[in-house]
């Protein structure tokens, strides 16, 4: 796909949408000149708007100036219908459910006839113009794209920490040398947000619309909002809750999980279980607990939380200035985000945004790899498994949620799932390293699979492809320490790099240099 020009939005654009009076499609190229007079009209205009008051925040300030209705709206639906279920079946986003009467999943559908009206260029240069402002809520990633998330959720409402806008990390070295001359390898960093990692894009929109439950009038009776985690979903539902005052509680699979990432629950103040089973364990007990209690369940079994996924996918889109890369690659466990993605891609399709979508590829460790096993089977009969542990502990998931919303995925991106042993992912987390990133072994899952369709050749040199990293490196420092001191058991560490211990001498510090440096003096 072409890139696209874009000519400066209109300022009001950031929290009065209008459509344009324009040709939908139609954009107008501005000369050069025209471009520098209109850059410096809008910053006179900027330099002469008036500060908001000392004793106002920018919550007030956005109450003030309220966006205009725009009759948009989401709903849940049954996820997929049932073939024999009520088509009319459909649930506000104002009701406390979590599956269909069938008991399958639901999905957060909106109204596609009304986000039509608009024009796909119109949509782009909204987006667009939020970029990097402080406007509340417009500042967050996830926010900026609040009328394809929650168009109906009002500002005062949300809980955001200012989250997404990551960097898309252009992988110049390890494609050029280590994947045979790739020119165009990206690494999206959705592990660069408030927790490290990308659970609080999700995490935003569960928590606001709590939030609303909460607050007058509608003022349900939520005690608190509760989660299983492998350890992510933990620090994101933590922090959020304590950024709005709501008691969160955590269960946690004993010892597997890293101590970077239990500390951060316990930091922001939330009730942590620690229970002796693993992930599976303990989605079974808080789904129980929350049945009997008024906890509201945060995981991925909530829709909600997708709908803030998906907002990177549009940010990627956002960063090639809306042109479409060919491969994006997800690391897989509980399998709502390698859905998320496709759904945010998938609507910006369908509004005209652009013209198709990215191939996918479902990532998963070797020793937790369901729905690699279920693909290898050519999708006959899916069968969950019991996890072994791997140092992708965040993806150690044998009974995923959402199977089924994968399945969809990969089947209409005509998608490929593979998997990485321990070694691979951890090889190629430490190789990614040497070139200037500091991956988490999830990430690791995910280049090792990149690795493994480059030498198939299914995917070319000159493919641009994306690798959505999905935590931070120091949220797993353990691992690496392990691997760079050769001390586990069974790998050989092939890029372990200790540290060379010295004497505080002269020649004995040139012996070391000279060693290491050898023909490169």
């Amino acid at each position: 796909m072409a890139a696209t020009t874009h000519s400066s939005p209109m300022s009001f654009l950031l929290s009065h949408p209008q459509p344009r009076s324009a040709t939908p499609g139609t954009r107008l190229p501005l000369r050069p000149a025209a471009r520098r007079v209109r850059c410096a009209t809008d910053a006179a205009a900027a330099s002469t708007k008036h500060r908001r008051a000392a004793d106002e925040n920018i919550r007030e300030e956005a109450a003030r100036h309220p966006a205009p209705k725009q009759g948009l709206s989401a709903w849940y639906e049954p996820f997929p219908p049932a073939p024999n279920g009520d088509p009319n079946e459909r649930y506000s986003l104002d009701e406390i459910v979590y599956r269909s009467s069938s008991g399958g999943l639901l999905d957060v559908r909106h109204d596609m006839e009304a986000l039509a009206r608009f024009s796909g260029a119109y949509w782009r240069d909204l987006f667009d113009s939020r970029v990097g402002r402080t406007t509340w809520p417009y500042g967050s990633g996830v926010w900026s794209k609040k009328e394809f998330v929650l168009p109906e959720i009002d500002p005062d409402h949300i809980v955001s920490l200012f989250e997404g806008n990551s960097n898309l990390f252009w992988a110049e070295r390890l494609g050029r040398d280590h994947l045979g001359g790739m020119n165009d390898l990206w690494v999206k960093h959705c592990g660069i947000s408030h927790t490290g990692s990308f659970k609080d894009l999700g995490m935003t929109v569960l928590v606001s619309q709590v939030n609303r439950l909460r607050r007058a009038p509608l003022s349900r009776p939520i005690a608190g909002v509760g989660c299983a985690s492998t350890g992510d979903t933990s620090a994101a539902l933590s922090a959020y809750c304590a950024a709005a005052g709501i008691p969160a509680i955590v269960f946690l699979p004993a010892n597997r999980i890293s101590l970077e990432q239990l500390i951060q629950p316990i930091a922001n103040g939330a009730t942590v279980l620690s229970l002796d089973t693993d992930f599976d364990g303990c989605m079974r007990l808080i789904r129980e607990v929350t049945a009997e209690l008024p906890i509201y369940l945060a995981n991925s079994l909530n829709s909600l939380r997708l709908e803030g996924q998906k907002t990177a996918a549009i940010e990627i889109l956002q960063q090639f200035d809306w042109e479409v890369p060919d491969w994006v690659i997800v690391p897989g466990g509980n399998l709502g985000n390698i859905y998320a993605f496709y759904k945010g891609f998938e609507m910006c399709r369908v509004l005209g945004l652009v013209d198709r979508v990215p191939r996918l590829v479902c990532a998963q460790a070797a020793n937790a790899n369901p729905l690699y096993s279920y693909y290898k089977s050519g999708w006959t009969e899916f069968q969950p498994q019991v996890a072994k542990p791997t140092f992708a502990s965040a993806i150690q998931i044998g009974d995923p949620v959402s199977v089924d919303r994968a399945v969809v995925a990969l089947k209409a991106t005509n998608g490929i799932v593979e998997e990485a042993t321990e070694e691979e992912l951890m090889n190629a987390m430490s190789l990614a390293d040497r070139t200037g990133m500091f991956a988490c072994p999830h990430t690791g899952v995910a280049l090792a699979a990149l690795f493994k369709l480059r030498d198939q050749r299914v995917i070319g040199a000159n493919e641009r492809v994306v690798v959505v990293s999905t935590a931070h490196g120091l949220k797993f420092s353990q691992s690496k320490i392990d691997y760079h001191d050769s001390k586990i058991e069974d790998m050989a560490c092939k890029y372990a790099n200790p540290p060379v211990s010295v004497k505080a001498d002269f020649g004995a510090v040139m012996d070391v240099l000279q060693k290491r440096l050898k023909g490169k003096l």
